[in-house]
Formats: C-alpha cells, structure tokens, sequence
C-alpha cells in the first residue's frame, strides 16, 4: 500500500501562504458587498435623475428600476444660468486653490525636511499646535469681515488654504528623500530650487498626488465658506447650490420649481428628479479625477531612484 506524502508546508511567514479556497470565496464575497453598498445608492441616484414624476411617484422616493426616462432635470439645469455659472464658480475655485494649497505645502513641508533650515523645530511646533487649538469660528469670522472678505471670492480659498496635517504627511516623505541624491545634486551645483523640483518632487510624486487630490476635493466639496462669506447667490459655488436646494428643500435659485414640479412641454419635471440631477453634477468631477490619481495608491511611495 502506497503511503500518501504529507503535504508540503509553504516556506515562509503565515501571511505569505497561499489562500484556501474558502479564504478567496470569503475575499470575494466581501468585496462585492463592499462594491454594492457604494455603487447602489449611485445607481439610483443617477436613474432619479433621469426619472419622470410618475416613475418617483411609483417607486415612492428614489428609482431602482428603470421606467419612463427624460433629460428634462439637466435640461432645466443647464438653462438656469445661476447653476451653470455656479457649476464655473466651483471649477475655478478648486483649481485655483488647488495650486495654491500645494505651492504652499510644498515649500513649507520642503522647507521643516531640511534639517539645516533656520528655525524649522519652533515653526513646526506652532504649525502642530494649530492642529488642537484655533481661535473658534467667530473670531474667524470677525478677522476675515475685518480684511474685507465678505461677499469675496478668496474667503472660499484663503482661510482653508493650507493644512497642517498635509504638511506633516509630506515632510515625512521629503524628509525620506535619500541623502545621496541630494548630495550628488548639490555636488553638481544645484540649488535648493532645482534640488526640490528636479529631485524631491519626482521621488514624491505617489504623496503629491494624492494630497492634490485630497485639496481638490475639499476646494470642490465647500459650501460652509459661501454659507458665512457669500450672502450673493450669484457667487454661490455648485455645493451651495446642492445644500440651499437638496438639503434644505428650498426651490432651486432662479428656477421656479416648486414642491410639485414644474412642467416642461406636456411632460412634468420632478423636484427630486432636479435635486438628484444637481448631485450627480456634482459627483461628475471627483469620478473623473479619480482615474488619474488612483495608480499613486497602489504604486510604491518611493520610485526607487537609488539602483544598486
């Protein structure tokens, strides 16, 4: 009788070793919950969007099947000139805030990683101790009225253009930069400019993108600025739009809907139809920015510019 060979234990750590089949099915499983709870609720907010009155009457709220479909929300949308220009206020604003939060990070992150700089331990004890005290909303409030900021644009990027937090995160990483590429730049004859663009930046560019990232959709996401700063709906950007509208169920500004709807030839137009139309404009650039900046998760933080 043949003795059956024991089987062969994986040579290595315990979390190196190939799954069961039980542990993939399980992993599997996960995942695609994960993804269902997600990408359901954008489902149906994008099929209300697209919905008649009728079919949000018989779904009795939010569509998950589809029925009579219309283009009427967005249509009524992007002729009410006040969404449309806010849809543009919002686009300039995160793009213009964007650069500035990250010219402003990257020096100052650049500047607390060297160790040679002039008081860098004193100036990033107080960038820490912004993180747990602040001066509170109304003394905010009172200093930026003071600079007369209110019912201007800069109140939506100024205040918030800068955080601690971003700082830390990629003085970390700049701290990281190996010192024999910097020293070798420096034996070249570069410059603490050139050092930090043509040598810190590209060895950090996983951490840039995603700090870019994360200020693009904070600058994209802000209404509380244009809610304290902003009494104008005509400066009002997308996001003051979508709470004014969606969260406070007030009539879009500039659009005479009111609770029932209003009509577009013979065919009504729904508020929740509107108001789900107005959130999926504004879920529209994140979806496509995304794309770019995702491989920077999963990439290595560092490129590995040292070889050998």
């Amino acid at each position: 009788m043949t003795a059956v060979a024991p089987r062969r234990r994986h040579a290595g750590p315990v979390w190196q070793e190939p799954p069961t089949p039980a542990g993939t099915a399980g992993k599997g499983i996960v995942l695609f919950l994960v993804v269902a709870v997600i990408l359901v609720p954008l489902y149906s907010i994008v099929l209300t969007s697209f919905s008649t009155q009728a079919a949000i009457n018989e779904a009795g709220g939010l569509v998950m099947v589809p029925a009579e479909l219309t283009v009427e929300a967005y249509r009524q949308i992007f002729t009410n000139q006040l969404v449309t220009h806010s849809l543009l206020v919002s686009l300039v604003l995160t793009a213009v805030g964007t650069v500035l939060s990250m010219v402003v990070t990257v020096l100052c992150a650049y500047g607390l990683s060297r160790r040679g700089s002039v008081a860098h331990r004193g100036i990033l004890l107080f960038l820490v101790v912004t993180m747990f005290f602040s001066g509170g909303l109304i003394p905010s409030f009172l200093v930026v009225t003071a600079l007369g900021g209110y019912g201007e644009y800069w109140t939506m990027v100024l205040p918030a253009a800068v955080s601690v937090f971003n700082i830390l995160v990629m003085r970390g990483f700049f701290s990281g930069t190996a010192p024999e590429l910097i020293d070798a730049a420096r034996m070249d004859g570069a410059g603490e400019w050139r050092i930090l663009w043509s040598v810190v930046l590209p060895t950090s560019r996983a951490v840039t993108a995603v700090i870019a990232l994360f200020y693009a959709v904070g600058y994209w996401n802000s209404f509380f600025n244009a809610l304290l700063y902003l009494p104008d709906n005509g400066k009002w950007p997308l996001q003051m739009i979508l709470y004014t509208y969606t969260l406070q169920g007030s009539s879009m500004p500039g659009g005479g809907v009111t609770g029932t709807g209003q009509y577009a030839g013979h065919q009504q137009i729904a508020q929740l139809s509107l108001q789900m139309a107005v959130v999926t404009l504004t879920l529209i650039p994140i979806v496509v920015a995304y794309p770019f900046v995702q491989r920077h998760f999963t990439k290595g933080m560092l490129t590995g510019a040292i070889k050998g």
